[in-house]
């Protein structure tokens, strides 16, 4: 049986299509960062859990409390977690971050260069990287510019074109969109394939862009003119905003190993076109 964590974030609602049979539990149910919690969950009624649960308040986690919370819910939590999964032979999927890099990279990251994370929020991911991997059988899907059901990037330049703003969008930070059912896709083949554990970089394919790229993208296919948007640098778009957490400027995550697996994600301009058709504002 299987234990999806996370279940009402973007990723948990599209795990629900693949996994049908499993049992989602929300933060509210079981929180990782309460050790009691997971000692008292019945674990051991599963062979498998989904961790699509985390904190991901990038700027909120600069700030003092931001921090502790990232931090229980991130590293301490996923520890009790990762001990609790160990001890009961189950199988922990968990989903990591473009943000474990600092984006200096000139060519796309691989699953083993080295974690350098930038802000407070990469650094717990990393950290929970290194967590996950003590688990024998483990499996990190670490992914990028995540979109799905509710509140995100997309959305918000959908609903900018059809009020007619003309937004300021960044132009200097470049990756791939990850569109939620290719990402819940992902992780059923490598739970279904006989793929080795260990860590495996999954995005959508397609050549890389920044966000004003996709902004632009949004636009159009909306109907508006993709003119309408600005591109300007992280540092214009952020200027005299405080406690903004840095962002790696390039996210491109190579996809090499999971596609040796026979997984093959869908580009991400077509998945976008598709989204945007279903979209309602």
């Amino acid at each position: 049986m299987m234990l999806v964590l996370g279940a009402n974030g973007q990723l948990g609602l599209a795990l629900r299509e693949h996994f049908p049979d499993a049992r989602f539990v929300s933060r509210q149910e079981f929180d990782v960062a309460d050790a009691s919690a997971c000692e008292a969950f019945p674990l051991a009624d599963f062979s498998t859990v989904i961790n699509a649960s985390a904190y991901t308040a990038v700027d909120l986690a600069e700030t003092e409390q931001g921090r502790r919370d990232a931090w229980a819910t991130n590293v301490t939590g996923l520890g009790f977690l990762a001990r609790a999964c160990t001890t009961r032979d189950i199988t922990l999927v968990h989903v990591s971050s473009d943000y474990v890099f600092d984006g200096t990279a000139t060519s796309p990251y691989l699953e083993t260069d080295p974690l350098c994370p930038l802000g407070v929020y990469g650094q717990t991911k990393a950290a929970g990287d290194v967590v996950v991997a003590t688990v024998p059988k483990h499996f990190i899907v670490r992914t990028s510019w995540v979109i799905g059901e509710g509140n995100n990037f997309v959305r918000t330049m959908a609903s900018l074109a059809d009020r007619g703003i003309a937004p300021s969008v960044v132009n200097d930070q470049i990756g791939r969109l990850t569109f939620t059912d290719d990402l819940a896709r992902g992780i059923k083949h490598l739970l279904t394939s006989g793929a080795a554990f260990g860590t495996y970089n999954l995005t959508n394919a397609g050549e890389p862009a920044s966000w004003a790229d996709i902004a632009a993208q949004v636009f159009e296919l909306t109907g508006h003119d993709p003119a309408s948007v600005t591109g300007v640098s992280t540092a214009e778009y952020y200027a005299g905003k405080d406690g903004i957490a840095p962002r790696p400027a390039y996210s491109v995550l190579d996809t090499s190993r999971i596609e040796a697996t026979g997984f093959a994600a869908s580009p991400w301009q077509e998945k976008l076109a598709g989204y945007v058709s279903a979209l309602k504002l």
